[in-house]
């Protein structure tokens, strides 16, 4: 049957897609990463855990305890990598918790980013909407 520990890993992150494709794209765009719980496609290891998500690479951590800078700094190694121009992002929730209260872990410098980009769109919304 398997590990337990991989099994709740891989449906976390097929949740996360799922997620994505009804509350992002509203469409069915995402999904998990083959072999994403360590393994390899060709020659190439450590990619997102969910594809399909632009601008971000997700690091899906389903734990009940968990090192933060550690996870950050496997998916800042996993970006160098693939050399991925995304900006990392770790995705994370404890068991019995409920998906939408995920927490999200980014640099504060790529937070900014997105943030901004938030910004920017209220005001070109508000502007147009005059």
């Amino acid at each position: 049957m398997g590990n337990p520990q991989k099994r709740k890993g891989n449906k976390y992150e097929n949740d996360l897609a799922k997620w994505f494709n009804e509350h992002i794209f509203c469409e069915d765009r995402c999904q998990r990463a083959p072999l994403s719980g360590g393994g390899k496609i060709g020659l190439q290891a450590g990619g997102a855990d969910i594809l399909g998500t632009p601008e971000i690479f997700v690091e899906a951590k389903r734990v009940e305890r968990l090192n933060f800078r550690d996870a950050m700094a496997q998916a800042e190694r996993n970006i160098k990598d693939t050399r991925s121009p995304e900006a990392p992002v770790v995705i994370t929730r404890r068991n019995q918790e409920a998906l939408n209260d995920s927490l999200v872990v980014m640099r504060l410098k790529d937070w900014r980013q997105l943030y901004t980009a938030l910004l920017l769109d209220r005001k070109s919304t508000r502007l147009n909407s005059s």
